[in-house]
Order: C-alpha cells, then structure tokens, then sequence
C-alpha cells in the first residue's frame, strides 16, 4: 500500500445547502446541513484514504470540542491523524461556515483558515511512516518548514505535491521543493516575489514547453519560482499540465450535473498525490503526470455530482 502524508490545515465545516444566498440583514432556511472536517490537507487526505492509499494528516488540532469532532470525522474516514499541538495546549481550530447553493451547487466560504493561532513544528516526524508522495497545503509554516527539512534526509526524497490554493509568501520557499505544482487559473504569484519580471516561454498543448501551443502564465510563472512540474486546473475547462521532461498538455474535463462543489480542488489534489504514489520517486515524467491527472479530474468530477461532503467517497473507493 502507498503511503502519503498531507501537510496542513484542518477545519471543522458546518455546512448548509440552500435555494440561494441571504442579502444583507436576511435569513435563508436550510433544506440540508452537515458538519465535517475540512481544510485543503484533511479533505485531501480523506480522499486518498477513500482510494485505497494509507493517507497520513500532519496537521494543527488541539483537544476543544471542535477539534474532537474534526479528529473523529477523519479517523472514521480512514485517515491517520498527527496533531503537532502537545495535549492540553489551548488551540483555536477554525470553524468554517459554508453555503452551498442549490440551484448551482456553488458554495460560499467563511473561515479564519489557520490565521487565529501559530501551529508549531512537529517533533515525531521520524516516528511517521516513510511517504511515497507528500501533499503540502501551505497553511501553517512552521510544519511545512519543518516536513521540508525532514524530507532532505529520506533517500530516495519522496515526491512534493504542493496544492497551492491563494498566494502565501510561503510559497516562495515551497516552490522550489515541489516535484509538482497545483494552482488553478486564478493563482497570481506577485511582481515581488518573480523580481518585477514576467515569465515567458511556457505553452500547454504543443507537445514542448516552448512549442506550439497556448501560453500558460499561471503555469510559467510556478515554474519560474522552481516548480519542476505544474498541474493547472480552469473550472470546467481543460485540465492544463507541464512535466518536468519538458512534455506537457491538456486532460479534458467530463461534463457532468454540478451538485456540490465544495471540497472539489482539494479531492483533486488528494486524487493527484494519491496516483503519483505509484509511480517511483524523482521527477515525474509526462506519460505519468498525465495519467495522474486523468484519475484525479475522474476523482472531482465525481465529487461535485454528489450533495454533502462525504457521500461521493463511495462512488470512489475501491
């Protein structure tokens, strides 16, 4: 069995589905709730877990009634829970409040993310079994930091997926560790952090990374902060992807009845790190990065025909 460790932030979502979305001073009624853990790192690790990969969480909880409920959502979901908080340590888990839109299935977040408290750096990393892939979410710096530096010593270096949701400084440091990149379309690296200097000479769908094709700036501009492959999502459009051999191109997404879209991105990325686990370590070629995202687009599409956060996880297992 492959072995993936995930890497950041876990929340507790309270989630409700409703005919729309309340105006200013208005209450809406409920038709459906559900409370669940959540985060990028949890709900990709529960993903994987789902799919038949032992999925190890690395993350901040603590031991509040929030985090207790957290903790038991994922351990019933198959997943390994680390907690880097020593017991007894006050902690202030996020409370994600979430609308879901039922005539569209879009969803509306409220969340403080991992803003409210510092998580510190683990200390039991060599206690931990030794991944294949590791997922890193870019919340929580002091455990990504200190996951980065464990890995430095582990021969082979296990794969670094890095799910990289809104710009965070750290990612600057991250990138350059990362055998794979994921952002969306909408992921904007600042002037600052490229040196004021727009990259050039990345295109999708031609065959090379300087070939034929449609440029790709999300995708040129990890690349140009030391990201060895990039994986580009764009909604309901293609898939876009560049692998370290230079190869690259595009994954269709299936069109399907949109239900519930929260959580899609982040069991994409669990999907991602799950099908690289099987692939050997170093740099992923393109045959392997393309098939890796084929199963992943497979994995969100089928999430986002599912309403709650968990129900999809049977159309998935194994």
């Amino acid at each position: 069995m492959a072995t993936c460790w995930f890497v950041g932030l876990t929340t507790l979502d309270v989630v409700h589905r409703a005919a729309g979305r309340p105006g200013a001073d208005q209450k809406v009624t409920a038709s459906r709730q559900d409370v669940a853990a959540g985060g990028p790192a949890a709900n990709a690790a529960v993903t994987a877990a789902a799919l038949g990969v032992r999925a190890v969480l690395v993350t901040a909880l603590g031991d509040s009634p929030v985090a207790r409920a957290a903790r038991a959502d994922l351990e019933a979901c198959g997943v390994e829970v680390h907690d880097v908080v020593e017991p007894g340590t006050r902690f202030p888990l996020a409370v994600s409040a979430v609308l879901v839109d039922d005539a569209t299935g879009e969803r509306s977040v409220v969340s403080a993310d991992a803003a409210l408290a510092a998580a510190p750096a683990p200390t039991f990393l060599d206690d931990l079994p030794t991944p294949d892939v590791v997922l890193l979410d870019g919340h929580h710096p002091a455990v990504a930091r200190a996951v980065v530096a464990h890995l430095a010593a582990v021969t082979p270096r296990p794969r670094v997926v890095l799910d990289a949701g809104r710009w965070r400084p750290l990612f600057a440091d991250l990138l350059p560790h990362a055998d794979v990149a994921a952002p969306s379309a909408d992921f904007t690296v600042p002037a600052e952090a490229l040196g004021g200097v727009a990259p050039t000479g990345t295109s999708v769908g031609g065959g090379g990374a300087t070939g034929p094709g449609h440029p790709d700036p999300t995708a040129a501009a990890v690349q140009a902060l030391g990201a060895r492959a990039v994986v580009v999502t764009h909604g309901g459009d293609p898939v876009t992807w560049t692998a370290a051999d230079g190869t690259d191109g595009t994954v269709d997404v299936p069109r399907v009845a949109v239900r519930d879209t929260l959580g899609a991105g982040d069991a994409f990325h669990g999907a991602l790190a799950a099908a690289l686990a099987g692939t050997g370590p170093g740099g992923v070629p393109g045959d392997a990065l393309r098939a890796a995202v084929t199963a992943a687009v497979r994995v969100a599409s089928a999430r986002v025909t599912h309403v709650g956060p968990r129900s999809w996880l049977a159309e998935v297992s194994p």
